[in-house]
């Protein structure tokens, strides 16, 4: 079935009552199954599970994935089977967006996991108790939830904003239930397929895994003598190495560094693959060339010039130069100036975002009519946003208070610029399917942080919160486009979200202090398992470097540092002129350049192969209705979900099993 929509005239003339007459008589579906038991249960088990893969690779590279369009082939391909094996009536199309509204909300949720709640615990050396986490993820993201459903009536009913990534995800829906729903279920098998060749591999390079199978299954350990289990290692050069030995002319070396100590490093990361496919040639491009720029050309050059040396630890041990400690002590600097930079020139650069703010339609009466508000008992009531708006955000900013000791009245100041930056975030999305939380909350950042340079939560948190609830509004947003397209009820959606954003909570904050907060022997958490060669949080490493320049000044840095931010922040400002001069044929990134520069050089390179392989196949099999095309170009989202989803899951059993063993 054709999705019905409105012509460009009609969108510029029309009423917002107009065009709600419109959609009620054309595409409302009445009493479809939307948010059922079933729908809804679905949604939360695939939110939590599709969550915790999120966290996951949001912790490797700082970049949260959507997992909407493979929450609904996965829901898609579930039902059609289960209808077809006669257990279960399949799947309505309401109820599959239903459920990708909740799987959604619950990946959108862990964001500050692993960026400002992350960096807050390494600046501080604090661990807030599990349930404070719990409250102030939920509370604040509540927030989000209460104003995005305002802001639905003007952009999607009365604006009809496009909302890309939306949109795309009402398409694939429409597509799979009126059309191509063969096709539907071959991406879900590709998916699986992927999926579980990724976790055979992945189980087979985890030392976990392998312990469970040759230890506690085989017995190896009884009745063989071993005593450590074999598995494959990650890392190709390990094998290398270990035919080196010690021998120091075999070592690679650059300007007489280890190439180890840079992070220099072989390694097979099915998830990086997949990420590298979904973030496209251009991008990953982007940060391979920050990565080497930075640890095959300057590293080298400050490791011999002394400004990156070997430090005492507080215990007076020596900590040996690696790639983590040549981040932290002079590369993050420049990396973090490239990131910032380059965001805000190109949120400047979009001022449609900023003027869309201030445009009201002044739309004549024409003959389409209008019978008053069709919608009033099928849009969430305003007055829940008017009431839940106004408590939620004293709430948020009263727990902000007591958990992490950031003065009341300083959260409360924050929480004007909240909204102005949710609507400029929330237009950003409706544009480009983009939203520049990044480069927006460390205006809230600088802007807290100038008013108390004492304690880093007092910018870290506020920012915090504005990051999460601007980009909750806009996502969600993104989100609801869908339903409008396919005739759904709001109300269903809403309550969708916060069940999301429970899931989300429930699933990931266990799961954040069981892979990054490892007790020691005696059952003592630390901050200083949280930046691993395996999780370089660099996001959460982005926002405590902006936090230190705010709370220690520039003075305690050294010249060499000073000089790359400021190249750094002249060249972000080159490449985003020059993508703007060139409308785009020149695609190098500011911000995913500086990205490259915190993240491991080992996993910028699988994202690199990962992307160079997607783009060569795509170019190879061009033709639609090809074989070739339909798996490397229409199943290229499968295949990507299905790298990170198996290398993910069983990366997270891997680490359980370790802790339980």
């Amino acid at each position: 079935m054709a999705l019905q929509h409105l012509t460009d005239e009609q969108i510029a003339t029309w009423t917002r009552a107009q065009k709600d007459e419109w959609w009620f008589k054309n595409v409302f579906r009445g009493d479809m199954a939307q948010l059922t038991l079933r729908s809804g249960f679905t949604g939360f088990l695939l939110g939590g599970i599709l969550s915790a893969t999120g966290l996951y690779i949001g912790a490797k590279t700082g970049i949260a994935i959507g997992v909407g369009l493979t929450s609904v082939i996965l829901a898609f391909a579930l039902f059609r089977a289960l209808h077809a094996s006669g257990f279960a009536q399949d799947y309505t199309i309401l109820e599959n967006n239903c459920t990708q509204s909740v799987a959604t909300a619950a990946g959108y949720v862990i964001t500050p996991l692993f960026s400002s709640l992350a960096a807050y615990m390494l600046i501080t050396g604090v661990i807030p108790a599990w349930w404070q986490l719990m409250v102030w993820i939920f509370v604040v993201a509540m927030i989000g939830v209460l104003l995005a459903f305002p802001l639905k009536r003007r952009f999607i009913n009365e604006d009809q904003a496009p909302f890309p990534e939306g949109r795309a995800c009402g398409v694939v829906l429409d597509s799979l239930y009126h059309g191509a729903g063969g096709e539907g279920m071959f991406k879900a098998k590709l998916l699986g397929v992927v999926a579980g060749f990724t976790a055979l591999y992945q189980a087979i390079v985890s030392d976990g895994w392998m312990k469970l199978v040759q230890f506690k299954i085989l017995m190896l350990d009884k009745w063989a003598g071993m005593s450590v289990p074999w598995h494959l290692h990650e890392r190709l050069d390990h094998y290398y190495y270990a035919w080196a030995g010690k021998t120091t002319a075999l070592i690679p070396t650059i300007m007489g560094t280890d190439i180890r100590q840079l992070g220099l490093r072989l390694t097979l990361d099915a998830a990086m693959l997949g990420v590298g496919g979904l973030m496209g040639i251009a991008v990953a491009t982007s940060c391979f060339l920050g990565s080497f720029i930075n640890f095959v050309v300057l590293a080298p050059m400050m490791i011999q010039a002394g400004d990156i040396a070997p430090r005492l630890a507080a215990d007076g041990t020596l900590i040996p130069l690696n790639r983590a400690e040549i981040v932290n002590q002079w590369s993050l600097w420049w990396g973090v100036t490239m990131m910032v930079v380059g965001a805000l020139v190109g949120l400047l650069a979009k001022p449609e975002i900023f003027k869309s703010i201030f445009k009201r339609k002044a739309a004549p009466v024409t003959s389409a009519g209008g019978n008053g508000d069709l919608l009033k008992d099928i849009e969430v009531p305003l007055w829940i946003s008017y009431v839940g708006v106004p408590l939620f955000s004293l709430l948020g900013s009263y727990v902000t208070h007591v958990f992490f000791n950031v003065p009341f009245w300083l959260a409360l100041v924050s929480l004007p610029l909240i909204f102005v930056l949710t609507i400029i975030c929330t237009n950003s999305m409706a544009l480009t399917s983009w939203t520049p939380t990044g480069a927006l909350s460390k205006i809230t950042q600088f802007t807290m942080g100038a008013l108390d340079r004492t304690n880093p939560g007092s910018n870290l948190l506020p920012a915090g919160m504005t990051a999460e609830i601007a980009s909750n509004a806009a996502n969600l947003l993104s989100d609801i486009k869908p339903g409008y397209m396919l005739g759904g009820k709001p109300r269903h959606q809403a309550i969708g979200h916060i069940i999301g954003n429970l899931a989300g909570v429930i699933f990931c904050v266990p799961l954040f202090f069981l892979l990054f907060l490892t007790p020691d022997a005696n059952g003592v958490r630390s901050v200083t398992t949280l930046v691993s060669d395996q999780f370089a949080m660099p996001a959460a490493l982005q926002w405590k470097g902006v936090a230190d320049i705010i709370a220690k000044g520039l003075k305690g840095l050294p010249t060499s540092a000073l000089i790359s931010m400021a190249v750094a922040a002249l060249a972000a400002v080159a490449m985003e002129v020059a993508r703007i001069k060139t409308k785009g044929r020149f695609q190098l990134s500011a911000v995913a350049t500086g990205l490259g520069v915190v993240l491991p050089p080992e996993a910028v390179l699988a994202m690199f192969v990962g992307a160079v392989l997607f783009f060569a196949m795509g170019r190879k099999h061009k033709t639609p209705g090809t074989p070739g095309h339909r798996v490397w170009v229409e199943g290229m989202e499968p295949i990507c979900a299905g790298l990170i989803s198996g290398a993910a899951l069983m990366g997270i059993g891997n680490a359980i099993i370790n802790v339980l063993i």
